[in-house]
């Protein structure tokens, strides 16, 4: 008698994982594009261009260390508290780049951060964003991503280790911070105010460095945008809501994205220089329209800085 009780707890248990690795499987299958949702339309290569620098592209994946933004190689190395990234090739090489992926390969890569086999990237690539752009604007984007030039060399693998290493535990981590929906204008909103409000959450992804993260590296809703650690490891990212930009007019905002200057004469510095290169590339209209909404942001209190350590006493 007691071996059967044994047994049924030891089938129960069994069938209890086996259900729970099923759910498991199913929550992370990795999302994909398909190509018959893409209905053929003439590509608009200028609409490209612009996606490129509002997308911010080339301030990761540009080859580091070398002065031209359109050398799409990869290379360089993203540091988090889950260990190191290292940005991808995205130049049109056919062997070290994406030059033999699809329209929807692409595609889903950056909107559903599914890779041309089918695996999870993690999401120091900014797909939490970027799912919110415009499908034609990604499409466009593909487009204008073919005309550069190839560049050779395969980046090394990322330096992450287990249990973050897993990539189909990512699919966990999208089902709690990703929604897979598109941007939705505010028909209260002005059509200026709308399009910011699309640059800054979507392409842009400016929630991605301003707002602090919880353990296990998602965005606090309630803090966005209201700035926090660097992500990177070193500094503070500034609060961009009214809270920290209050000070700040719409113009002084446009200036900064345009120029790097501050109203108080100091300039970007770190990981926003590279920020800067891209807006400064966007029309006067888009950095009026970012302004505009950046402007109509709430103030919310961000996470409180660490006190600096005093120096020089004995």
């Amino acid at each position: 008698m007691l071996r059967r009780i044994l047994l049924g707890i030891v089938l129960a248990g069994a069938a209890g994982l086996g259900i729970g690795l099923g759910i498991f499987w199913w929550l992370t299958i990795p999302a994909v594009v398909a190509s018959s949702s893409l209905p053929s339309r003439a590509p608009d290569l200028a609409n490209g261009l612009t996606t490129f620098n509002a997308g911010g592209c080339s301030s990761c994946h540009a080859v580091p260390n070398q002065p031209d933004r359109l050398r799409l190689g990869g290379g360089l190395a993203i540091p988090s508290p889950f260990g190191t990234f290292y940005v991808p090739n995205i130049s049109p090489d056919p062997n070290d780049g994406i030059g033999r992926w699809s329209e929807a390969d692409f595609v889903t890569a950056v909107m559903k951060g599914t890779s041309p086999e089918r695996t999870h990237y993690f999401p120091a690539f900014p797909y939490a964003s970027y799912q919110h752009a415009k499908v034609d604007d990604i499409r466009d984007l593909f487009t204008y991503l073919k005309t550069l030039a190839p560049v050779t060399g395969k980046v090394r693998d990322h330096d992450v280790p287990f249990p973050f290493s897993v990539r189909r535990n990512v699919g966990v981590w999208k089902w709690l911070f990703t929604d897979g929906k598109t941007f939705v204008p505010d028909a209260a909103r002005s059509a200026q105010w709308n399009r910011g409000a699309y640059l800054v959450n979507g392409l842009g992804h400016c929630a991605e460095c301003h707002s602090p993260r919880n353990f296990l590296g998602g965005v606090v809703a309630a803090q966005r945008f209201a700035g926090g650690p660097n992500p990177e490891g070193e500094g503070w990212v500034p609060n961009i809501t009214q809270k920290g930009l209050a000070d700040w007019s719409a113009k002084d905002i446009d200036y900064f994205l345009e120029t790097g200057q501050m109203p108080d004469g100091d300039t970007a510095g770190g990981s926003m220089v590279r920020v800067i290169r891209n807006t400064s590339q966007l029309s006067a209209a888009d950095r009026a329209d970012i302004a505009e909404y950046l402007k109509s942001l709430p103030p919310v209190e961000g996470p409180p800085k660490p006190k600096k350590a005093k120096t020089g006493e004995n």
